[in-house]
């Protein structure tokens, strides 16, 4: 009896999860219909399917193939990458503060970003590239600071968040030093916006996201174990530093090349695997629902920030929104079970 009642409870969160799923994936396509459909100039999905089939409309083809369809990839892969990779961190190293935007990962590509902007005057596919080489390169450097005399979660935590203070009181002093005409782009970017994402961008992105996504749904058994302890973890005949630097290297590439693509976009990381896990139920993994979560968070916010005020907002200023209550309460949740 109690057998049965074990995988009747397993196939029920089984069920729970892939509904789930299929909800979100249902969401996402739909975000992705109006957000080709819908916009100053309101056009037919008979008219944009006809573009996207390389029929030349007049009036709606720039509109359709170099705005919106851009604008729409990069927010469905953008936003799979931040949700993925938040949830990855959060999983690995077992605490909710441990997003990259917390923990410096995204605010060591902002810096490179912003110094390529103000002080060496470059723009575009240059500045994607800086600032995916300084994003990786942070990272390494908060994970060699956070090795001391061995791996530590907390110690992880704790580097990240002071590399993250020194970071952004770089960018605030090269913005105060830098042209006024030019502190706008940089704050642009800071934001987090899908506003001039070009489609040469976008292929990049598909493959670092498609190829990260894989190789961490390979490596979900292992993090599982990780998350067992690493007591339990050896036993099992598991790699542990293999398994945590694979997982850490795939989080950081979707983290580095989304950033490099809209800038940072708050929040989405720090919020994707909680709303998931909510959501999909405890006891499962919820890699494929915090990715569409991930998703649906950056394309709502996209829409909000576009069309629901008078005046138009970077996606960031929207997740950013939304990021900073939660994190409120979660620091007041952990202050008092610590209590």
């Amino acid at each position: 009896m109690k057998k049965n009642t074990i995988w009747s409870g397993y196939y029920k969160r089984k069920k729970r999860y892939w509904f789930t799923a299929c909800i979100l994936l249902s969401l996402v396509i739909l975000l992705a219909c109006i957000m080709m459909v819908y916009g100053n100039t309101i056009y037919m999905p008979g008219t944009v399917l006809e573009v996207l089939k390389g029929n030349e409309t007049k009036g709606a083809a720039f509109t359709i193939k170099t705005l919106r369809l851009p604008r729409m990839l990069a927010a469905i892969f953008c936003g799979a990458a931040f949700g993925l990779a938040g949830n990855t961190f959060q999983k690995l190293l077992g605490n909710p503060l441990a997003s990259p935007d917390i923990i410096g990962v995204t605010s060591g590509a902002s810096v490179a970003a912003v110094f390529g902007i103000l002080v060496l005057k470059w723009n575009g596919n240059i500045v994607s590239i800086l600032a995916v080489l300084s994003g990786l390169f942070v990272s390494s450097a908060i994970y060699y600071f956070a090795q001391g005399d061995g791996f530590s979660n907390g110690k992880l935590i704790l580097t990240g968040i002071g590399m993250q203070a020194f970071l952004n009181a770089l960018i605030s002093w090269m913005l105060l030093k830098a042209s006024e005409y030019d502190v706008s782009s940089a704050l642009r970017w800071l934001s987090g916006s899908l506003n001039g994402v070009s489609m040469d961008q976008v292929p990049r992105l598909m493959v670092v996201v498609v190829f990260s996504t894989v190789a961490i749904f390979l490596l979900n058994r292992h993090l599982e174990i990780l998350q067992l302890g690493e007591a339990h973890a050896r036993v099992l005949g598991i790699r542990i530093t293999a398994t945590r630097l694979g997982l850490i290297l795939c989080a950081l590439l979707l983290i580095a090349f989304a950033t490099s693509v809209t800038g940072p976009i708050a929040s989405v990381a720090f919020l994707a695997g909680p709303i998931a896990a909510r959501i999909s139920g405890s006891g499962k993994s919820n890699l494929m629902t915090s990715a569409l979560t991930g998703c649906v968070l950056v394309m709502v916010s996209d829409l909000v920030g576009q069309y629901a005020f008078p005046s138009r907002y970077p996606v960031g200023v929207v997740t950013g929104i939304l990021g900073a209550p939660y994190l409120i309460y979660l620091l007041i949740r952990m202050n008092r079970m610590e209590g």
